[in-house]
């Protein structure tokens, strides 16, 4: 297979754009479709400081290093969460990108800050480990961001990401979820803008870009995921787009497209229903404390 921007050897096809890319037309690629997302749904303007949730993994490694290829002023954020040593191992993944890029990378260790990780939060409120893990990463990174004066919170979660979370809020009609399931969230008050730079660029080509790049990420998957829905819902999407190459994005932007305004009304009545949380002040829509907050609480007895 030749490249198909300049009839070199191909090191990788992409089967929904039925093209073949040799190494260096590849990353142009990257590049190009996260380019194209910020532009088309205006996630970022000039002047923005952005906040990069890394995780140590490939996405979010690649996400933070073509926002800065792109000049694009984004420091990464790593939350350590005491997941023995999958945690040990992916902020070293971290740190060492970091310090090769010589970018500023900003650590909350939970355990040590919050008195809890994500294995002992989940026993001790009953929830499966990756609704613990959810709830405190939305929370931190955004409190992140407010107090560190930053503008934008960009999170490396790619096209198959999206359509899986889709698929899945589609078969409950969650359409709370489904009317917030967007590349941008506005800022408002309490809350940073979010963005969704990847959503132009699968799993397999954001590990392709690091393998190209040097970029050495965590492949292991966490082990708390096991069992984890989301994985099943990828896992079928895959079936479906290996016999119908471009499905995924066609579910998922055709949603973008078609569908998405139509659950825009009860986001928006979500909205006005937020009021302050008495332990952080973050807005919530629980009376008293917010779900982070609770969970701190609850930990604690």
């Amino acid at each position: 297979m030749k490249c198909r921007s300049c009839r070199e050897p191909a090191v990788i096809d992409i089967r929904r754009h039925n093209a073949g890319f040799c190494r260096d037309c590849f990353l142009r690629h990257c590049r190009e479709q996260v380019k194209r997302a910020v532009e088309d749904w205006s996630m970022l303007v000039p002047g923005d400081r952005v906040l990069v949730a890394v995780s140590g993994g490939k996405d979010s490694l690649a996400l933070w290093d073509v926002l800065l290829d792109l000049g694009v002023d984004a420091d990464g954020l790593y939350l350590g969460l005491g997941i023995g040593e999958y945690s040990d191992d992916s902020g070293a993944m971290a740190r060492a990108y970091a310090a090769t890029r010589r970018a500023t990378l900003i650590e909350v260790d939970i355990p040590s800050e919050y008195g809890f990780d994500i294995p002992g939060a989940a026993a001790a409120t009953r929830r499966v480990p990756c609704s613990a893990c959810g709830l405190s990463k939305r929370h931190l990174f955004n409190q992140a961001a407010l107090d560190g004066g930053y503008d934008v919170v960009a999170t490396g979660h790619n096209l198959d990401d999206e359509a899986a979370v889709l698929f899945g809020n589609v078969l409950r009609w969650n359409t709370d979820y489904l009317g917030r399931q967007l590349p941008v969230l506005p800022a408002a008050q309490g809350f940073a803008r979010k963005v969704k730079p990847l959503i132009r660029l699968g799993e397999r080509e954001t590990a392709a870009y690091c393998v190209l790049t040097g970029i050495d990420y965590i492949v292991e998957e966490c082990p708390n995921a096991v069992g984890n829905k989301h994985l099943g819902y990828k896992a079928a999407l895959n079936d479906i787009e290996a016999q119908s190459p471009g499905s995924k994005a066609a579910f998922y932007f055709g949603f973008l497209d078609r569908a998405s305004s139509k659950f825009a009304e009860e986001t928006a009545a979500g909205r006005d229903r937020l009021v302050a949380c008495e332990g952080c002040g973050a807005p919530t829509t629980n009376a008293g404390l917010c779900a982070f907050c609770a969970l701190v609480a609850k930990v604690a007895r």
